[in-house]
């Protein structure tokens, strides 16, 4: 999980190890979660998958951050 904040709040990505059998390649699902002041604003769902951890949990913060813009 990555935080980072943006224009006051605080934006959140994350990534969820996918792995259906143990000869399966990782996989990783991505989300985002923003929060203002401790509590929670909006939540993804999963947003995609991606290979690497730091490839989910980018795409977690890019939907924050645009959510973000869209929304001010």
């Amino acid at each position: 999980m990555e935080s980072q904040s943006y224009r006051g709040y605080s934006v959140w990505g994350h990534a969820i190890l996918q792995q259906e059998g143990i000869l399966e390649p990782e996989r990783f699902a991505a989300s985002g979660t923003i929060t203002s002041t401790g509590k929670l604003v909006e939540a993804s769902g999963i947003l995609g998958y991606f290979d690497t951890e730091e490839e989910a949990q980018h795409a977690g913060l890019e939907w924050a951050r645009a959510w973000i813009d869209s929304h001010s």
